[in-house]
């Protein structure tokens, strides 16, 4: 069979493309995803559950083998040691990111997409862009200017009568510290603190696949959603895309379709494109890749917002238990302006984690997690390691090559640290220290049974004596930077900040649209890739630079727009 439209991902934009493409009943659609589904009435209890600690820690849901840099890498110094490598977890199952997400439900400012269309993304401005978000959601608590009421994904808030009691202490501190109570994330978008907005109806997660792979969905004739199926290359007939070659549950087999889809993310996406032969001539000549289109911008100017952790001990009448109203670990966010470096409005974010792990040592710690909403580095690539579809690209985010990011980092810590010893925090909190992502955090992360009773004992350890509680975090937990160290040594704040930060898992832009005549644009403004014909990228890769939200709405929105800009460029060839 010849398919109209193969996509190849499952995740959100996969998700969303599948449907709103295979709507139109003429069309025959082919959706790929090299994880496992989650079909109607048998999605994993860790997927839809409210809390997603356990969803994003568990192996059988990610890319295991993908790691990352996020410190820069020297390539003019050849003798420079290289920055260690980092786990990044990507989604591999159906509904990519949104299956295991924190389920943030936000949207960015509408300065992000304004300077989208500055950036040669014409009609992706925010007034073009804010009807295809209200499309995407079914507000349950707004009904105005800003939201939509009949999308597939539900939107709401948790009120602050379920709040936790470190959540409401943490609400309080904002409010002492000068800013404003916002009712709503996603309305104007001004400084102040807020419920945070989520996917989510009922205490379940909606993912991008339970909203639009409803049962209705999957009963259509010309959909065929294929699960267990990785691809391994595209097929060209000269310069056009007729097709992916795929291993399907341990067996290869070839799909042809008339238009092909990338959907794979922004790490995924732009290796295959690379060993299609479309990306950079030097590193596709340096992998002995013949040059099919020769397109600088693959893979250049990844992006992600550069994060750092204050963590703080929860006294034992603070902390978030199962039999709360909610089971959300993140209730309230903070956005700020910075005002450094000429910054937009709201160039910071806030989220507060009254919870830090699925494990008994996370119900214990608190963590206020600051990214750079706004951030100015963009100089991470994707390139890849070898030839061999099997293996994982090389990924270098390099956060924080900007200084502006780095200053803003710093000024944030020292601000959330006056907040974390304000009276409201400091009476359900205690012992607070710089956190750091590190690789025995993520090996205790991992859902098992010996780290769930590992991290019993060392939770009744740190409800013992205050003295040796200090010591065990001093000991065990801090990774070489104490609170007083970097409070009073801006030299140490820098050091800590420098070696600690971390993406929050929002990697984007790496294939961007743009103009014909940039000659680091990737795709146009419907997402087909310049120079090869029947071949498009739909997801975050495409992104001019990364908005001051969590990523998957944004992807939604996209996916949404691209879609109907297919089906209108169908009925015009029709």
């Amino acid at each position: 069979m010849i398919y109209d439209y193969i996509i190849i991902g499952g995740g959100s934009a996969g998700s969303v493309l599948a449907n709103r493409l295979s709507a139109r009943s003429a069309n025959r659609v082919l959706l790929l995803e090299a994880g496992q589904d989650t079909p109607p009435g048998q999605v994993p209890k860790e997927i839809e559950d409210t809390y997603p600690g356990t969803a994003y820690f568990d192996p059988r849901f990610h890319w295991t083998e993908l790691k990352v840099h996020t410190q820069i890498v020297s390539h003019n110094n050849p003798n420079a040691e290289r920055p260690p490598l980092r786990k990044y977890e990507q989604a591999r199952v159906l509904g990519g990111g949104s299956s295991i997400n924190g389920q943030m439900a936000n949207r960015g400012a509408p300065t992000d997409y304004d300077e989208w269309e500055s950036r040669g993304a014409e009609g992706w401005a925010w007034d073009k862009v804010l009807p295809y978000f209200k499309k995407v959601e079914r507000d349950l608590d707004f009904d105005n200017e800003w939201h939509g009421k009949e999308g597939h994904i539900p939107v709401r808030r948790i009120p602050q009568a379920h709040w936790n009691p470190h959540a409401k202490a943490a609400a309080e501190a904002f409010k002492l510290a000068g800013f404003k109570y916002l009712p709503d994330q996603n309305g104007e978008f001004t400084d102040g603190y807020f419920p945070i907005t989520i996917s989510n109806a009922e205490e379940k997660r909606v993912s991008a696949a339970i909203g639009y792979l409803n049962t209705d969905v999957r009963r259509r004739n010309n959909l065929t959603i294929s699960t267990e199926t990785q691809a391994r290359a595209l097929i060209f007939e000269g310069t056009r895309c007729v097709g992916v070659t795929a291993v399907v549950k341990g067996r290869e087999q070839e799909f042809r379709g008339r238009e092909i889809i990338l959907s794979c993310g922004a790490i995924h996406s732009p290796a295959h494109l690379l060993r299609a032969g479309i990306g950079p001539v030097g590193h596709l000549r340096d992998m002995g890749i013949p040059v099919l289109s020769a397109l600088p911008g693959v893979g250049q100017r990844l992006m992600d917002h550069p994060s750092i952790s204050l963590s703080s001990f929860i006294r034992p009448q603070a902390r978030l238990r199962d039999s709360d109203p909610s089971r959300r670990h993140i209730l309230v966010g903070l956005r700020y302006s910075s005002q450094i470096g000429g910054a937009p409005p709201g160039d910071m974010f806030v989220a507060v984690a009254s919870k830090s792990a699925w494990h008994s040592v996370g119900v214990q710690i608190a963590s206020m997690l600051a990214f750079v909403n706004k951030t100015y580095s963009e100089t991470g690539q994707v390139r890849l390691a070898s030839t061999d579809w099997r293996e994982e690209p090389v990924v270098e985010f390099n956060l924080l090559s900007d200084r502006r990011d780095l200053d803003r980092l710093m000024a944030c810590f020292k601000m959330l640290a006056a907040m974390q010893l304000s009276p409201p925090l400091a009476a359900v909190t205690t012992d607070p220290f710089p956190a750091s992502y590190s690789d025995k955090v993520r090996q205790i992360g991992v859902v098992n049974e010996k780290n769930r009773w590992l991290t019993r004992g060392i939770a009744a350890l740190l409800d013992g004596p205050a003295a040796l509680r200090r010591f065990l975090i001093e000991r065990y937990v801090v990774e070489g930077f104490t609170f007083q160290q970097v409070m009073s040594d801006d030299e140490a704040l820098e050091a800590f900040i420098r070696k600690a930060t971390i993406g929050v898992w929002h990697a984007s832009c790496s294939c961007r649209m743009g103009r014909e005549e940039d000659p680091m644009s990737v795709v146009d403004t419907s997402g087909r890739v310049k120079g090869v014909a029947g071949l498009r990228v739909v997801d975050a890769s495409i992104f001019p630079v990364v908005p001051c939200a969590n990523t998957n709405f944004p992807v939604l929105m996209t996916a949404e727009k691209v879609a109907d800009a297919i089906l209108a460029e169908s009925r015009v060839m029709a």
